[in-house]
């Protein structure tokens, strides 16, 4: 197989010849690296590589080339191999007085990823630390196939998007093969199946055919039942809010189980990219995001269980928490972090497109199958910015659908800013979709002006939703207090505005209104709504555990001392 190319331009001769020193000693066995002076030299080898087939995994540059080709050289870049990443080269003592201007302006419209300042002298670590990264994450986006994880089922089935979607929030790398191609024919083949039950997920040469969530857990190793009868903490939810209790949690020395019944991230799992959070300057992937805290978590002993919590009730200081599949699991303390699900269109016309051009989130899961498409986001909120700039590096036109009158209301300025600055993406204020049409895939959309009432049929081979939130509540017992939304009262919020027994002792931050059961996150009442704030929630509500359990010792004591 050919090496993937590596290639730097810069016209300093001093820094070129640097460069191409650092570059070739690290990275030349596994790449081939090119080192040139000029942009148009650079655009040939681009070219030629397009030409071959071959892979171009990462392309350096200085952003002012000189020459006829320098100021258009990443647009030319991009346009010839997009999967390449493309970073900007950064020399401190002869940069042109603006330039960071310039980089911010570059990212936003996509035409390059991130930058990087040039090597200072011969092994500068830190320079090479930022090209390590950069090639890995074009290599865990786009390394050759292992044979590891495959999906094949019709391209616009709704259970295989639902499986595509989960794998996705776990971080997993899969391919997803059309059965009715030539590759998917050969893998019916090679697996002796005539008339499987699709969608099939090949996982290390072994076959399920139409796998439950269930079945897809305990092949990825996920347990299915908790490994012990009782814990100090049971945790419902595994969302950034969640996964931050986990760790907390069993860190301090409390036995902690946590129980999920889709998939580790939550909604924030699904994210393209957060560029906000703390620590992150280069931003990360939600389902990345949510890997690296999983396996915090598993180190610090965590048990997690695939399962749905169904109901929740008391047995003497304890509390049992019963899952669909009949078992149940004891607990000394219980941390809701159930989050929200994205709210639904409520469109018949367009529910029956589920999984077949009408998503709820799922962007990164689904953004190379819009490769080339005209696609819709509708929603106004983070989610849906950070949606439409990662389907803009897919999609042919992205339009931005918000029903009110501007982006500020609802949008960090950061995201509008990248919005503005990206040359395939429309901003529709002030919009509402009502209908939609297709055969089997969503072809069509219907919007309304909202101001004036007027509807218009456009063309779309995709609508991602990303409308607000319904919190999972439904399954706890009417006694736990919640607003006219579902949303969890917790804290002094049940004092104000949900009373509950006055010879109850005050009830803690985070503590909902059925004593030593919490809650954190978007399910709470009044939370922050940001990926911080979740963390910040599941963090802060394992000190207050903590003393709550102190107090339930204390009671103990006393009930067992006869008092």
């Amino acid at each position: 197989m050919a090496r993937p190319l590596l290639l730097a331009v810069e016209d300093d001769p001093e820094q070129l010849s640097l460069m191409r020193r650092e570059l070739a000693n690290r990275y030349g066995k596994a790449y081939r690296v090119a080192s040139v002076a000029t942009a148009r030299e650079g655009l040939r080898l681009l070219a030629d590589a397009a030409a071959t087939g071959r892979e171009v995994a990462l392309v350096l540059a200085n952003m002012h080339l000189s020459g006829e080709a320098g100021p258009n050289f990443f647009a030319e870049a991009r346009a010839l191999h997009l999967e390449a990443r493309c970073v900007a080269l950064i020399n401190w003592r002869g940069q042109a007085e603006g330039f960071q201007g310039e980089l911010y302006k570059a990212a936003a419209a996509r035409l390059i990823d991130d930058w990087i300042v040039e090597p200072w002298s011969v092994g500068d670590e830190h320079f090479h630390q930022a090209i390590g990264n950069f090639l890995y994450q074009w290599w865990r986006d786009h390394r050759p196939d292992l044979g590891w994880i495959r999906i094949v089922g019709e391209s616009w089935s709704t259970r295989a998007h639902e499986i595509r979607d989960l794998l996705s929030r776990r971080n997993f790398r899969f391919d997803f093969v059309d059965v009715a191609s030539e590759e998917g024919r050969e893998l019916l083949d090679q697996f002796h199946l005539d008339h499987p039950r699709l969608p099939l997920v090949i996982a290390w040469y072994q076959v399920f055919e139409n796998p439950s969530n269930a079945e897809i857990a305990q092949a990825f190793g996920l347990q299915t039942r908790a490994p012990s009868a009782r814990y100090d903490v049971t945790i419902i939810g595994s969302g950034p809010a969640g996964l931050a209790a986990a760790v907390y949690g069993a860190s301090e020395g409390l036995r902690t189980l946590v129980v999920e019944r889709d998939s580790v991230g939550g909604q924030a799992g699904a994210s393209s990219s957060i560029r906000n959070y703390l620590g992150f300057s280069r931003g990360i992937s939600g389902g990345e995001l949510a890997a690296r805290a999983f396996e915090q978590a598993r180190m610090f002993g965590v048990d997690f269980v695939y399962g749905e919590a169904v109901g929740l009730d008391w047995l003497q200081q304890d509390r049992v928490i019963t899952l669909r599949d009949g078992g149940t699991v004891t607990s000394r303390a219980v941390i809701i972090a159930t989050g929200a699900a994205y709210r639904r269109l409520g469109i018949e016309a367009l529910e029956a497109f589920t999984g077949s051009g009408v998503f709820y989130g799922a962007t990164a899961s689904e953004a190379e199958t819009m490769q080339g498409e005209a696609v819709h986001v509708v929603g106004g909120a983070n989610s849906a910015g950070q949606a439409a700039l990662h389907l803009a590096g897919h999609a042919s036109r992205v339009t931005l659908i918000v029903r009110g009158s501007v982006l500020a209301q609802t949008m960090s300025d950061y995201l509008i800013r990248a919005i503005k600055a990206a040359p395939n993406i429309t901003v529709r204020c002030g919009t509402e979709v009502v209908d939609g049409a297709g055969d089997r895939r969503l072809s069509q959309l219907t919007l309304r002006d909202t101001t004036t009432g007027a509807t218009e049929n456009v063309s779309s081979n995709g609508v991602f939703v990303m409308i607000g939130a319904e919190p999972h509540t439904s399954w706890l017992p009417q006694s736990i207090q919640r607003d006219p939304w579902g949303y969890l009262f917790t804290g002094t919020d049940l004092q104000t505005m949900a009373p509950t027994d006055p010879a109850r002792p005050t009830p803690l931050p985070f503590e909902t209104s059925m004593p030593g059961v919490f809650a954190v996150g978007d399910v709470r009442h009044g939370s922050g709504k940001r990926v911080a704030a979740s963390v910040g929630d599941g963090s802060v509500a394992v000190r207050l555990l903590h003393e709550y359990l102190a107090q339930l010792g204390e009671h103990d004591e006393k009930a067992h001392a006869g008092f």
